[in-house]
């Protein structure tokens, strides 16, 4: 049961929230004095400097903020340094305006924020910053208020923010005559497009016989029923020739698909030129160089900017894009988004990419109708929907990811030849940024990925994982902050390995290259090329588990040499276990084993409240370039916790945290025994505890969820890890020693 002092100080940090500061110190005021040092009497302390603050008595709130200078919780000292230095600021342009009696008490005091802070607006662009963003000022706003947290941590309350800032582009200039880039040999690109479609179709295949194999095993196994000999035949060639007739046939059939589903339409050339004039001329110019027909536009009506093409000859192409790419995209832009399809086309990769679609359309389709139809029950009428919906998902992740690296590869060429065709590499810069704004926009609207987002992702100009940050840190932080890990960072290409798309700021750097060539200012000044200098003990720890498997592998030779030596000396007789090489197999378990172990205390440390990362800290945590996962930062952010609600959401796929400073991604893993889940509180306010990590797509590894009537949800990780660990150590151990 609650005691009085718990009581007091909930009431009183709810009429605080209220805006009742009367009643606020009334109820904190006693549990200040009597608590001290206490989480709830530090809690009731900073509750007592933001009342004061609003009721004009700075002289209280500042002596207040001196008393927790000397606390022994270092956020509290920050957080009362930072609001000692705006109070003071604010009883000093008090005291100005009572010494001049110019009558502007009322306005002085109407631009001064919950803690004290002004609000103020950028009012022009820094043309000298390395950065197309502005800053906003104040560290602190109306809309968010800070207490002393869970375990004496500080807690950010967030409310329904309003951004104070504007972004402003520099719109460096385009080239008015450029001469052609070197030739690029395709080959490369057309060998990995012929891999993608030799790994997709033995995806497949295998597939295929696995569920036919298993399916004469349960008709072996139930009376009356017999195996289909059908179901015993090689199924090679039948799905050989079903992906070449779908490929003949995929502009027409992803026409049905995308407009059944998605409610795909045509967009006129009147319609595309009264958004962008430009592109018009930029598709008739290039189709008329290659002798091809116009190809045919599409538009869906989604808010999100997208564009993709698909087809499999040039005179059948679609060009699609979104309703939100033509409206949050200047002319320019827009005509270099279409440059950079054309440019696909020109490689004929897409011819690849649209099969994918294809394929993995229909079969997202029906995760989203196992998703819906789920969601209409509750307890465990569920369960059927989520273990065939989280089935579903993961034959559509099997079948997406043969197309990961023909995904990445292709920008890169699309994104050269866009520049080379419009002259105009700022505007592409400009527009992938705002693409990820965009994106990141939609997510924080919708407040979950949605579902033409993340089946299209693969023919997305950005990803949106990459967007999810990126885009909503856009104006706290300028863009060559944000980018410098993807520019400087020396192992960042090892994290893109499931990525499907290659990091934005190496894209940027690129383009910014091209732009020099053509003697261009730069639409954003990236600072230099070279990578920072490796510190190789993080990275192999990092990868610890997986350098265990060539290690084992060392290992299974060094124990068959030895036993070779032992059985021909005639000391040991053990060859007759091993003459199978199957202990080779129990080595490599053991060595990622160990490597797991290895790596456990540095990947989840003990998490402390004296270390831990706030909100405002976030802009930093993404900006150090030389972080990585294994640097495992604390944080403690607050928000709103976002993503898809129900049985779309059974993996934990879709979890964000929605903070006054942007959005991150989430990963939970589940402990035994846990009634509750994640998405069980999405859109409610919450507060998590847990590990920051670094990579191409930033994310945390939940520790704590806690919301704001006090439910906790603890996250396994360790749990899990050391589990994996010990499994795999004992499955090696046992192949080993069975031989």
């Amino acid at each position: 049961m609650p005691s009085h002092a718990e009581l007091s100080l909930e009431a009183g940090l709810v009429a605080l929230k209220q805006g009742n500061y009367q009643t606020a110190i009334a109820q904190l005021e006693p549990v200040a004095s009597s608590q001290k040092n206490t989480t709830a009497g530090l809690q009731a302390q900073v509750g007592l400097v933001m009342a004061y603050a609003r009721m004009g008595q700075v002289s209280k709130a500042i002596a207040l903020c001196q008393n927790l200078l000397d606390s022994p919780n270092t956020q509290v000292q920050e957080w009362a340094e930072r609001a000692l230095g705006h109070l003071k600021k604010r009883q000093k342009r008090q005291n100005t305006v009572k010494n001049s009696a110019n009558g502007h008490v009322a306005a002085d005091r109407a631009n001064v924020n919950a803690t004290g802070a002004s609000q103020q607006t950028v009012t022009k662009a820094n043309t000298s910053s390395s950065s197309s963003s502005a800053i906003p000022a104040g560290s602190l706003r109306n809309s968010h208020i800070e207490t002393i947290g869970v375990n004496g941590l500080i807690n950010s309350d967030y409310r329904s923010p309003t951004k104070s800032f504007q972004i402003y582009w520099r719109h460096a200039p385009r080239a008015k005559v450029w001469q052609p880039l070197h030739k690029l040999n395709l080959l490369p690109l057309k060998l990995l497009a012929a891999g993608t479609f030799i790994a997709l179709f033995w995806v497949i295949r295998e597939m295929l016989k696995l569920a036919m194999g298993l399916t004469n095993q349960i008709f072996i196994k139930l009376p009356y029923l017999q195996p289909l000999s059908l179901f015993d035949r090689n199924p090679t060639v039948l799905v050989l020739a079903v992906l070449a007739i779908a490929m003949a046939l995929s502009p027409w059939l992803l026409d049905w698909l995308l407009g059944k589903f998605y409610q795909q339409r045509e967009l006129s050339k009147e319609v595309l030129n009264g958004h962008s004039r430009e592109t018009i001329r930029v598709l008739q110019r290039a189709c008329q160089q290659r002798r091809w027909q116009f190809p045919k536009l599409r538009i869906l009506p989604i808010a999100a900017p997208i564009a993709f093409t698909y087809g499999n000859l040039a005179r059948n192409a679609r060009i699609v894009v979104s309703q939100g790419l033509l409206e949050q995209l200047a002319d320019d832009e827009i005509a270099v988004i279409y440059a950079a399809q054309l440019g696909q086309m020109i490689q004929k990769d897409y011819v690849v990419m649209s099969l994918i679609l294809l394929v993995t359309l229909p079969v997202y389709r029906l995760y989203q109708l196992f998703c819906e139809w789920g969601n209409k029950f509750s307890g465990f009428g569920r369960w059927p929907a989520i273990i065939l919906a989280s089935f579903t998902y993961g034959i559509w992740c099997l079948l997406t990811g043969p197309a990961l690296w023909l995904s990445k590869l292709r920008v890169y060429y699309s994104d050269r030849t866009a520049s080379e065709i419009t002259g105009n590499p700022n505007a592409l810069i400009r527009a992938l940024l705002k693409i990820t704004i965009g994106v990141a926009g939609d997510i924080g609207k919708q407040e979950q990925t949605s579902w033409q987002l993340e089946s299209l992702n693969l023919l997305a100009p950005v990803s949106y994982q990459q967007s999810i940050s990126l885009g909503s840190l856009a104006g706290h932080i300028p863009f060559t902050s944000l980018l410098m890990w993807d520019n400087f960072n020396p192992y960042r290409r090892w994290f893109t390995f499931n990525n499907s798309h290659p990091l934005i700021g190496d894209r940027i750097q690129r383009l910014c290259k091209i732009a020099r060539h053509w003697h261009l200012e730069t639409e954003l000044h990236l600072i230099s090329e070279q990578a920072l200098r490796g510190n190789y003990q993080p990275f192999l720890l990092q990868i610890a588990p997986w350098l265990g498997i060539p290690l084992g592998l060392l290992f299974a030779g060094l124990i068959w040499l030895l036993w070779q030596i032992a059985f021909a000396m005639k000391i040991l007789n053990l060859k007759w276990i091993y003459e199978d090489w199957s202990f080779v197999t129990g080595c490599l378990l053991i060595g990622f084993s160990i490597g797991i172990i290895l790596r456990m205390n540095s990947l989840f440390p003990d998490i402390k409240p004296a270390n831990l990362q706030t909100d405002d800290r976030l802009p930093n945590l993404l900006a150090n370039p030389s972080a990585i996962p294994i640097d495992s930062m604390n944080v403690c952010l607050a928000g709103k916790l976002i993503g898809r609600p129900g049985v779309g959401n059974s993996l934990g796929q879709d979890l964000m945290l929605q903070s006054h400073i942007g959005l991150v991604k989430l990963h939970h893993i589940p402990a035994l025994g846990q009634s509750i889940n994640p998405q069980d509180f999405i859109g409610r306010q919450i507060t998590v505890v847990g590990w920051f990590r670094r990579g191409a797509t930033p994310w945390i590894d939940i520790q704590t969820l806690q919301t704001q009537n006090g439910q906790i949800i603890n996250s396994a990780h360790p749990v899990w890890s050391t589990v994996l660990a010990v499994a795999a150590q004992a499955w090696g151990a046992f192949i080993f020693l069975k031989g």
